[in-house]
Parts: structure tokens; C-alpha cells; sequence
């Protein structure tokens, strides 16, 4: 495996701080970039919080938090970020096209040993591959939310990705301190395809009246010892996301299983998204 040591995180968001939070804690030297100097200081805010819960949980001591902090350097410039890395880590927005371009930017300025993750959901790999010159160093680096306390991340093989990139992500996901799989670059991969089913198929049975969404919830927290019912799970998501993710399974296997519920189309356009927007099989305005 190739030594990794310095790693570029792209977006300082709720999954890209946790990225970067996690590599530092590696003993990696991380670049942490975002469009504007007030996501990097939320990014910072969050991680700098999340090591000091781990300290007060007596799980790191002050010094190894303050160490992991130091680790992290931010900007704004794209090119700089990613100078003198050996691993990309992209987790900017789930728009397709904003990721290729992102991805075609960088791809001239880095050498070509550097391997290219994103930390998309379902996205295809491969397509986002096609945007650079380096398919057989590109791959899908899928980590579950929130990074610092999730222990799965997804690895996602692309059409064109080698078994050395595969097996040097790997090696890196164990350094950071998770529990790999890898899985073909298919729609939803394995984990979203898996749980995105789930919801809709709680969503088909609340909208056929089949019982409560607190009782379908507590059937699979109480029945099954899932953390969060799909219909609870659903509302965190977004109801607008889970739409997207059925719309887009359906689109591509062409399977009637993957169908979103009429149910499902009415309350995105009615605005009723779940937590973000205050209502969605729950009422979180009170």
C-alpha cells in the first residue's frame, strides 16, 4: 500500500469536518477546504466541539484533541488544497455535475499517483471518473453520518478503479479507525439502496393505512433494535432526498419495488420535508 500522509478534505460541512476530524485523529495532515471562510470556522467549531465531548468521555486527553486540531489547515483555494496530498476526499454537495467539474479542476493540478475519493451516497463512481484522467485512481469513499462515531464506511469500486486503489482506501479507512466494505458502483451502492427501501416501503404502508408512523416506527425499533424507525429515519434525511434517491433507483433498475408513493411526491410538494423544515411524518415546530 502506498503511504498516505497528507489527505485534502473538500467541503467543510457536517461531512466533510467529520472527515477531517477523523483522518487528524489518524495522525494525518489534513487540508480542509470550502467556498468561503465562514463554513471553514462552523467546520472548525464543530470538530474542536466533538473532541472536546471525547475528552470530557475521558476517550482521548487534552493534548491528543489539541494535536488532532492542529492537524487541520484550512482555505478557500481549491488548487492549494489539494497540492502535496495523496488522497482527495470530496464531500461538497450531492449535485453530479458540481462534483465532475470539481473533480476536472483538480485533476490537471495533481500528480498522477493521487487517488480521488467522493464521499457520495449514490452518485455513480464512474461517471464522476470520466471527468479526469486518472478512472483507475478513483473511487467511492462513502462514510456514514456522523464520521467521528459511525464505524462503516462504503467503498465504492468504479468501472475502471484498480485493485491498488481499492486496497490503499481500504488501508486508510482502517487507519482512520473504520470498518470497510466494498461494493460495485451500482445506484445506492448497498447501504443507500438498502435503507432507502426501507423508508419507502414504511412510507407505502402508512399511506395504506396499515398502522401509525409512531407504531410502524416502534415496530422497528422495539422489533428489529434499529436506532430510529424508517419513517423518524426518513424525516431526518429529508423527505425531498428520499424522493430523489427512489426516483433515481427506479429510473435505473426499472424495478416497480423502487416506486415512491404517491404519499411521499404530495408531502415534498406541499414543503412538508421532515426535521429541516419542521413537519413531515412528525410535527418538530412545537
Amino acid at each position: 500500500m502506498e503511504k498516505i500522509r497528507r489527505v485534502s478534505v473538500l467541503g467543510a460541512g457536517l461531512m466533510g469536518a467529520g472527515i477531517a476530524q477523523v483522518a487528524a485523529q489518524a495522525g494525518l495532515e489534513v487540508e480542509l477546504m470550502d467556498t468561503e471562510g465562514k463554513f471553514l470556522e462552523k467546520g472548525m467549531s464543530a470538530i474542536r466541539q466533538n473532541l472536546g465531548r471525547m475528552v470530557k468521555k475521558e476517550k482521548i486527553t487534552q493534548t491528543e484533541a489539541d494535536v488532532s486540531a492542529s492537524k487541520i489547515k484550512c482555505t478557500t483555494n481549491l488548487i492549494e488544497a489539494v497540492k502535496n496530498v495523496d488522497v482527495v476526499i470530496e464531500a461538497i454537495p450531492e449535485i453530479l455535475l458540481l462534483k465532475k467539474e470539481t473533480f476536472k479542476a483538480i485533476d490537471k493540478e495533481c500528480p498522477p499517483h493521487v487517488i480521488f475519493a467522493s464521499n457520495t451516497s449514490g452518485l455513480s463512481i464512474t461517471e464522476m471518473a470520466s471527468a479526469t484522467k486518472r478512472a483507475d485512481r478513483f473511487i467511492g469513499m462513502h462514510f456514514m453520518n456522523p464520521v467521528p462515531v459511525m464505524q462503516l464506511v462504503e467503498i465504492v469500486r468504479g468501472y475502471s478503479t484498480n485493485k491498488e486503489t481499492v486496497k490503499t482506501i481500504e488501508e486508510l479507512s482502517l487507519r482512520m479507525g473504520k470498518s470497510p466494505i466494498v461494493v460495485s458502483d451500482t445506484p445506492g451502492f448497498a447501504t443507500s439502496r438498502f435503507i432507502a427501501v426501507l423508508m419507502n416501503e414504511a412510507v407505502h404502508a402508512f399511506a395504506e393505512g396499515i398502522a401509525s408512523a409512531e407504531d410502524i416506527d416502534k415496530s422497528m425499533r422495539l422489533g428489529m433494535n434499529h436506532p430510529m424507525g424508517p419513517l423518524e429515519l426518513a424525516d431526518f434525511v429529508g423527505l425531498d432526498t428520499l424522493l430523489y434517491v427512489m426516483e433515481n433507483l427506479h429510473r435505473e433498475y426499472g424495478d416497480p419495488k423502487y416506486r415512491p408513493p404517491l404519499l411521499l411526491r404530495q408531502m415534498v410538494r406541499a414543503g412538508h420535508l421532515g426535521r429541516k423544515t419542521g413537519k413531515g411524518f412528525y410535527n418538530y415546530s412545537a
